[in-house]
Order: C-alpha cells, then sequence, then structure tokens
C-alpha cells in the first residue's frame, strides 16, 4: 500500500539509508532532523507514519511523541520509535509518551517492513472510521462534543497461554484491573472469543499444543473478532514467529521474559484503542440509523455520499491518491413495477442493493443514488481495478435469477455501469457528472455492460459487446 512516511533523525546518515529502503518499496518520504521540524511537518502534511530517533539535540524523540500526541491533528498518526536503546525503562518510556512501537539500530529490514504494513493497515481502517464520523457530524447526524473521553473501563482479556508460570504472572498484573480469562485449549479459546465481548487476546507463541499463528490468522478471519486487538508474547530466538504474527495482523507483542511495566502499558494501549475503536464504530452505525442510510436498501443515501465524496476528494488532493467511482442502473426496471407491482420491484431494488454490498470491499462507499440507481465511491483506487469491479458486479447480476420472496416470481435483470476515477483539483459534482455520462453510454450502447471514461479527455472504453435485453 502507498503512503507517506516522515523520518526524523539528527544523523544525516540514518535519514538517507531509511529513506532510500522506504522509496525503494514505493512510500512517500519526509524527513526531519530535529524535534521542532519534526512537529512542523507533521502538522503540515500530516504523514501516514512517523519513524522516530530518540536521541536527538534540542528536542529528545520522548518530547516530540508526546506532543504528537497532544495534538488532535496529529494524535492518531503511528509513531515508531527508532533508538539505540534496549533498556525495558526506555521502552516504557516511549510507550506511555505515546509510541506504537520501537525499532532497535541497526533497523532490521524485515521488522521495519513487517511493522509498518501492519501500523499502516490499522491507521487506514481508523482513519476511515474518524472520517465518517466527522463526516456525520458536518451533516448534524452526532455531536461530536458529546464523545465521552476515552476511559480504561472493566476491560475482558483472554490468555491463551500454556505456560504456567506466565500464566500466574499475568493472573497478578491484571487482577486489579481487568477481568482475565485463561484458556490453553486453541479451539474452546476461538469459540470463547466469537461469543464472548472480550477487549483483548493475549496469545503466546511458544505453544506446545496448538499453532498460535494459526490462531491468531484464524482470530482475523471471522467476523465477530476481525477488529479485536491481539498481544503476543514471545521468546527472543521466536522472531520469525514474531514476523510473520505482524503480517497476519497481530497488534503488539512483549518478549519473555516479561517486564510487567511493559506488559502494563502495552496492555493500556490497546485496550484504549479498542474502546476508541468501538466508540468510532458506535458513532458510526448510530449515524447511519438516524440520517443517512436508504430506508429501502439500508445502502448510504445520496446525502451522505455526496458529502464523503467531497471529504475523500479534499484529502486526495493531499496525498495523491485516486477516487474512483461507478454509477449503475437496473435495466429495464420500469417493466418491472409496471408487470409485477411496486412491492416486487421494492425486493428487487432490495436484493440489488444486498449484491452490491457483498461486492466491494468494507473501505468503499455503496449508496441508493436514487430510483433504481446506485453508485460504489472507491477510495485509493486506480481505474483499472474499478473497472474490474464493476464488471464482475455486472455479470454476478446478470447471471443469478432475481426471486421475489413473497410471490415467488423469477426475473432476469441486468445492469448497466457507467465507470470513471478523479482528476487533480475535482469536486465530487464534476466527478459524478462524468460517471453518469459513461452510464449514459452504456445504456445507449444497448445496456448490460460497462463503459469506463478515464479522467482524462480519452474517448470512453467500453466492455467487450454483450446480449442486448
Amino acid at each position: 500500500m502507498s503512503a507517506r512516511i516522515l523520518v526524523v533523525d539528527d544523523v544525516i546518515p540514518n535519514v538517507k539509508i531509511l529513506e532510500a529502503k522506504l522509496s525503494v518499496e514505493y512510500y512517500d518520504v519526509l524527513t526531519a532532523y530535529n524535534g521542532p521540524d519534526a512537529l512542523q511537518i507533521a502538522s503540515e502534511s500530516l504523514p501516514d507514519l512517523i519513524l522516530l530517533d530518540v536521541m536527538m539535540p534540542q528536542m529528545d524523540g520522548f518530547e516530540v511523541c508526546r506532543r504528537l500526541k497532544q495534538d488532535p491533528e496529529t494524535a492518531h498518526i503511528p509513531v515508531v520509535m527508532v533508538t539505540a536503546l534496549s533498556e525495558t525503562a526506555d521502552r516504557v518510556q516511549g510507550l506511555e509518551a505515546g509510541a506504537d512501537d520501537f525499532l532497535t539500530k541497526p533497523v532490521d529490514d524485515t521488522a521495519l517492513f513487517a511493522r509498518v504494513k501492519s501500523l499502516l493497515r490499522l491507521k487506514m481502517m481508523m482513519d476511515e472510521f474518524r472520517l465518517r464520523e466527522e463526516t456525520s457530524s458536518e451533516l448534524g447526524v452526532i455531536n461530536m462534543s458529546d464523545r465521552k473521553d476515552e476511559a480504561i473501563q472493566r476491560a475482558r482479556i483472554l490468555v491463551i497461554d500454556e505456560n504456567q508460570f506466565s500464566v500466574r504472572q499475568i493472573t497478578e498484573v491484571y487482577a486489579a484491573t481487568y477481568d482475565v480469562t485463561m484458556e490453553a485449549d486453541m479451539e474452546e479459546a476461538l469459540k470463547m472469543l466469537r461469543s464472548g465481548d472480550f477487549d483483548l487476546a493475549i496469545v503466546s507463541l511458544d505453544a506446545a499444543n496448538f499453532d498460535p499463528l494459526r490462531l491468531c490468522s484464524k482470530i482475523r478471519t471471522f467476523e465477530e473478532t476481525r477488529q479485536l486487538p491481539i498481544l503476543t508474547l514471545v521468546d527472543e530466538g521466536d522472531k520469525d514467529k514474531l514476523l510473520k504474527g505482524l503480517e497476519i495482523g497481530i497488534n503488539d507483542y512483549v518478549m519473555r521474559p516479561i517486564d510487567t511495566n511493559e506488559l502494563i502499558v502495552r496492555t493500556r494501549t490497546q485496550i484504549l484503542r479498542k474502546q476508541y475503536q468501538d466508540r468510532l464504530r458506535y458513532n458510526y452505525h448510530r449515524s447511519m440509523e438516524l440520517a443517512v442510510t436508504d430506508s429501502l436498501t439500508g445502502l448510504y443515501n445520496r446525502r451522505y455520499m455526496g458529502n464523503h465524496l467531497e471529504a475523500l476528494l479534499q484529502r486526495a488532493k493531499m496525498d495523491y491518491k485516486p477516487v474512483s467511482v461507478f454509477i449503475m442502473d437496473i435495466d429495464y426496471f420500469k417493466n418491472v413495477n409496471d408487470t409485477h407491482g411496486h412491492d416486487v420491484g421494492d425486493n428487487v431494488i432490495r436484493d440489488f442493493a444486498a449484491r452490491i454490498g457483498m461486492s466491494v470491499r468494507g473501505i468503499d462507499l455503496a449508496c441508493r443514488y436514487g430510483g433504481e440507481e446506485f453508485v460504489v465511491v472507491m477510495p485509493d483506487t486506480d481505474l483499472a481495478v474499478a473497472s474490474t469491479v464493476a464488471e464482475r458486479l455486472r455479470r454476478q447480476i446478470a447471471e443469478k435469477v432475481f426471486v421475489d420472496p413473497r410471490t415467488g416470481v423469477e426475473l432476469d435483470l441486468t445492469c448497466s455501469i457507467g465507470v470513471t476515477v478523479s482528476r487533480e483539483q475535482e469536486n465530487s459534482d464534476t466527478l459524478l457528472k462524468r460517471a453518469d455520462e459513461a452510464l449514459y453510454s452504456a445504456k445507449r450502447d444497448g445496456r448490460n455492460r460497462v463503459v469506463v471514461t478515464p479522467a482524462g479527455p480519452a474517448v470512453a472504453e467500453r466492455s467487450p459487446s454483450l446480449a442486448v435485453r
């Protein structure tokens, strides 16, 4: 994934080495050589991740991190401290300042990119929820001033570990603060996580009777546990397992022998993040229920889509990332209402909306534009990917018969789709107009097809000719 990364270090060769490594992986790299400059660049450019040296003159990395986390504009940017310090007390100090992780110099490339990718995935998801919350606030659906401070509640933790010594140690550490459940069996632990309201899973990576990485993978697979933070306990010799775990999606780790202060701080960080994420998700769902969903389909309505698309385009101006849009229309839908009645027509629209919802990603936005027209907005997506998704959706509509659940009426329906991608400095009206023109071309050329209009003045591209209905 593409991202903007700020590298901060007072030693120029260190900056140049990290800049070169990250540039090879196609990251956009910003640089700073002291704390004050780093704070200014972070505030102005809002990078997706900051790699921050600890030992710097004027202002050390701990203070820089503390100030970043105190500023609402930069508080949610992940910070990885890159340091020669290896004492646990230094890590704890950094974590208390708000750092998300540590990398020890000299930086191992595999560890660097595993951690960078893991934190960027998390930030991308959180950014999307925050953007939706801001959109809802601007629409007056929710009141941002009513937000509760992110205070630790009586959180629930499930510890999956066969090591009785560490189980006793963790129990003693958490006894006064959290509700802790211990489980040594992987399958039983999965059942508990899927049915229980846990705030954190702690998984030991040295289990003998089950594969802990398989467990972490399954936690990320199930819908009920996909967003659950995972903290792993790792032996010094298990770094390969740790790197694989970061790729799978674990959130954090503590090395054995366990330092209780580090365990406490990392646990608190993960639970605070989980509760903040839960609040964002709650506000998101509440706002959808109140004002920004279409009552018939449950998709977003046109009002929400317009505001959200405009916000995405504003962000795209800074990130230089494309936003793709496609508009689709059910072919000959008037015949459905005229022949079978509006109740059947409503059921067709519901089914059509459900198929759209199953065909797009979680970060995409699908809405009912009006009548039998629908719009899908795809952030950070180029035209090739968007047209592939549109063509797949067109086939799914054409190949699967619509069945009215009340009357049993079966209908062979198709749809026409117009696809385009944003230009630089473009607003939502012109982007939607271009997608609508592509849709018109698809219907004019025989329907049941996808027409793609590039951002530039090039002629629209049509999908292979299909049977005309």
